[in-house]
């Protein structure tokens, strides 16, 4: 059974940190695409940033140098951390584990963050 379990949300002023953390099990971890996105109430789900198998990583413009993705395939874990937090930035995070050649695609069930004073 694959489970991504997200956890370190919270609620934090603007202008400072947080980091995700997303345990992933039941998956060859290390084959996977892992990624973030967000979602705010009425709004699609965004793609935040990503990470391929291979240490390439993507991310959104709105976060671009002041947010950054790894993983540790020791601890099975992605990580995000954002830092500059902007009021922007409040949504449901959600971590994303992907691999094309299996078709297989699994969501946590995401963590709240909230930026504000």
């Amino acid at each position: 059974q694959v489970q991504l379990v997200e956890s370190g949300g919270g609620l934090v002023q603007p202008g400072g940190s947080l980091r995700l953390s997303c345990a992933a099990s039941g998956i060859v971890f290390s084959v996977y695409a892992m990624g973030w996105y967000r979602q705010v109430p009425g709004q699609q789900r965004e793609s935040v940033a990503i990470m391929t198998s291979d240490g390439y990583t993507n991310y959104a413009d709105s976060v671009k140098g002041r947010f950054a993705i790894s993983r540790d395939t020791a601890k099975n874990t992605v990580y995000l951390q954002m830092n500059s937090l902007e009021p922007e930035d409040t949504a449901v995070y959600y971590c994303n584990a992907q691999y094309a050649p299996w078709n297989s695609d699994y969501w946590g069930q995401g963590t709240q963050v909230t930026v504000s004073s």
